[in-house]
């Protein structure tokens, strides 16, 4: 049996797997490493520990899976959007890489949609606004305010890129990783050379887009001493983690729509065809099948805010202590409604300065109430993102969602996805895994273990199935509007009161 590796560079940790053609996973690692906050609001890295990680999660899950390296196809990567991972001529990092939630480039976005001409301006080039975690933002912003590291930069990719570069010596990235730079023309999957030079940056730093399943380079002698993989083993190009991870989610299919709960929280559903991004709502991406594109929003603190919660108010107890006490709590958190804005928001807000909120809380709450409350306030903010993108297909009705994350395996915070919903929601082997099993599907693609994607997305069986409760979709559906009238009120305050 031939073998493929995949590997996610995420924010918390990096993960390395091996699958089978079968699509059974034979084995997966994971190293953790930490994240930098220097001032509120700015999130960091240093990319020398995610390859760290790498190098050790490979060589176990090697080791682990007990494949001979000579069945090993293939290797590709998913990682973590849209951080700014600068190098100078001698290929050496120059700064620690700024990631996709630090919320330091509001100025520079508004400067670069002005330039465009406006949003509408801005779209026609690229079909998304630009994000505050764009990697676009963050380039203007090191040639503002750090130009002596603007003027080192030869070359700048983002994470998973600098850990297939390591790997194979090639730099380059993919056209769904490119595409939130949002510096990319996803119409025709090429950089933006127009936008490009509106912006007075220099071209020549950015790295060639290839397609996911395309070959990027193969593993070097070094590397592969150092991660277990051969030498000589075909890389892939692979993907940003909020495409790639729906991949490996079996989400390939126009009409499904897929859940990513992990730190981060992806609302997702592949399109047949491009289609214009009206008003720049939700992010219009490549798709890791070169026919097909992706809409989706990201909400930036979903697990984020259960983690947080967890650290704040029950540090010493496992997650499952805090879903035995949500359990307790009735549909509506009695009265508890959480917004999980702690790193400002993306979708379906976008905005830097919100910020998290408990409201409604009485001398009556408890902590079961105020868990649920960050449960449904994150599935509810994951709604309104659905919403949006169902305004861009309409009369479309999905049927179910296909949940992953830290939240998929938790039978109370699944009800109540399902509950929010109003819709069956599925779980599936091997999607647990995320971007790393969508970075194996990637592989096998490009090894020829498999026809296609959709045909990958076949070996993946359904492992659990939630369906709604109708008395709870009554009561979520009535909450929904008091939850988004909320921010409303808030927005200008959060502003306001920004630090």
């Amino acid at each position: 049996m031939k073998y493929v590796a995949g590997i996610d560079v995420g924010t918390s940790g990096v993960k390395c797997i091996i699958v089978g053609e079968n699509g059974k996973v034979a084995a997966s690692q994971t190293r953790t490493y930490p994240v930098s906050n220097p001032k509120p609001g700015w999130s960091e890295q240093n990319p020398a520990d995610w390859w760290a990680g790498t190098c050790a999660a490979m060589k176990a899950a090697v080791e682990q899976s007990g494949v001979k390296a000579s069945d090993i196809a293939g290797v590709s990567y998913s990682g973590q959007m849209h951080g700014l991972v600068a190098l100078d001529e001698s290929f050496h990092v120059i700064r620690p890489a700024i990631l996709w939630n630090d919320q330091r480039t509001e100025k520079e976005c508004e400067e670069i949609i002005a330039a465009a001409g406006g949003l509408e301006g801005l779209l026609s080039y690229t079909n998304n606004t630009m994000l505050t975690g764009y990697t676009g933002g963050k380039i203007v912003w090191l040639k503002k305010n750090e130009p002596e590291n603007y003027a080192k930069m030869r070359y700048f990719m983002m994470p998973k890129d600098y850990i297939r570069f390591l790997m194979t010596g090639r730099i380059c990235t993919d056209v769904s990783d490119a595409s939130g730079t949002g510096l990319f023309d996803v119409e025709k999957r090429v950089w933006s050379d127009k936008l490009i030079g509106i912006l007075g940056l220099d071209r020549a730093v950015f790295p060639e887009a290839l397609e996911s399943d395309e070959t990027a380079g193969t593993v070097t002698g070094q590397a592969a001493a150092l991660t277990g993989l051969p030498e000589g083993l075909p890389a892939y190009a692979g993907g940003g983690d909020a495409v790639i991870q729906t991949t490996g989610m079996g989400i390939v299919k126009e009409g499904t729509i897929g859940f990513i709960i992990g730190t981060s929280g992806v609302v997702s559903m592949a399109l047949d065809g491009f289609g214009k991004n009206a008003g720049g709502k939700v992010q219009f991406f490549c798709n890791n099948d070169k026919a097909k594109w992706q809409a989706f929003g990201c909400q930036l603190s979903s697990g984020g805010s259960m983690e947080w919660f967890k650290n704040t108010f029950h540090e010493n107890d496992s997650f499952k202590v805090i879903d035995a006490a949500a359990a307790k709590s009735p549909a509506g958190s009695n009265g508890v409604i959480f917004l999980p804005y702690l790193s400002g928001e993306r979708a379906p807000h976008p905005d830097p300065y919100a910020r998290g909120v408990f409201y409604g809380l009485s001398v009556t709450t408890n902590r079961g109430d105020m868990a649920r409350a960050v449960m449904e306030g994150v599935t509810f903010g994951l709604r309104e993102t659905y919403e949006l993108i169902l305004s861009s297909k309409p009369g479309m009705k999905p049927a179910d969602v296909v949940s992953s994350g830290g939240a998929a395996k938790s039978p109370i915070w699944r009800q109540i996805q399902a509950d929010i919903m109003g819709l069956p929601v599925k779980t599936l082997i091997g999607a647990a895994e995320g971007g790393a099993y969508g970075a194996a599907v990637v592989a096998g693609v490009g090894a020829g273990l498999w026809r296609s994607i959709e045909h990958a997305a076949e070996m993946l069986t359904v492992e659990t199935v939630t369906q709604p409760i109708p008395e709870n979709v009554e009561i979520y559906n009535k909450i929904l509007a008091n939850y988004s009238g909320l921010y409303e009120d808030l927005k200008d305050r959060f502003r306001k009161t920004a630090y």
